[in-house]
């Protein structure tokens, strides 16, 4: 499995050994409606899973992106910077957020975050 989601509504995919992708769910970007501003986090700067790494503001709401493994974020999405709505239009694929090297603790806690079926089940129990 090399995408795991979060309850916050992060996804973060591993396929990339060298530093995993982090981006928001289609549900989040739903919810949250059309995205017209992100913070993204400084290169560099190292965060603890559950720690507010940046923000999404919509025409509705704002809301905090949390780090979803411990790491340090090795690159941002300069285009997502450039054009907020790719976290709408696609936020599996090029609306991602930022790049992580995911440390030691932060594999251990890559594994206990949900898969596809455990995060589709709390969509629905929610």
């Amino acid at each position: 499995m090399t995408t795991m989601y979060t309850p916050d509504h992060e996804w973060i995919n591993i396929e990339d050994h060298e530093a995993a992708t982090v981006g928001i769910t289609h549900h989040a970007q739903d919810a949250l409606g059309d995205v017209v501003f992100v913070d993204l986090p400084e290169v560099g700067k190292s965060f603890k899973k559950g720690e507010v790494a940046g923000v999404v503001e919509s025409v509705k709401a704002a809301a905090d992106l949390y780090m979803p493994v411990s790491g340090e974020v090795v690159e941002v999405n300069e285009a997502l910077r450039a054009d907020p709505s790719l976290a709408n239009s696609d936020p599996l694929g090029n609306g991602w957020f930022f790049k992580v090297h995911i440390s030691e603790a932060g594999m251990a806690e890559f594994d206990q975050l949900m898969d596809a079926p455990a995060y589709d089940k709390l969509l629905k129990n929610a």
